[in-house]
């Protein structure tokens, strides 16, 4: 099954509120589990440097802005 931006918008609007507060791994499971009850399956989640995203799906940001979470498609 695929996802539509919004469902993005809407994953990142639920976690935003505690990302800047969240350690990246913490951050990362929350929207894992939140992917997962869209039935979305092969896809990975990366924590990278802030400053590597170039054109990559970016659904939450942690460590005060110097990481990001990206999403891939497998």
């Amino acid at each position: 099954m695929k996802c539509s931006q919004a469902t993005f918008a809407i994953l990142l609007s639920a976690v935003a509120s505690s990302a800047w507060a969240t350690p990246c791994d913490a951050l990362k499971e929350q929207i894992d589990a939140k992917i997962k009850t869209h039935n979305v399956k092969a896809y990975a989640l990366v924590v990278v440097p802030a400053a590597e995203v170039k054109d990559q799906k970016v659904l939450g940001s942690c460590e005060a802005g110097s990481k990001k979470i990206v999403y891939k498609r497998e």
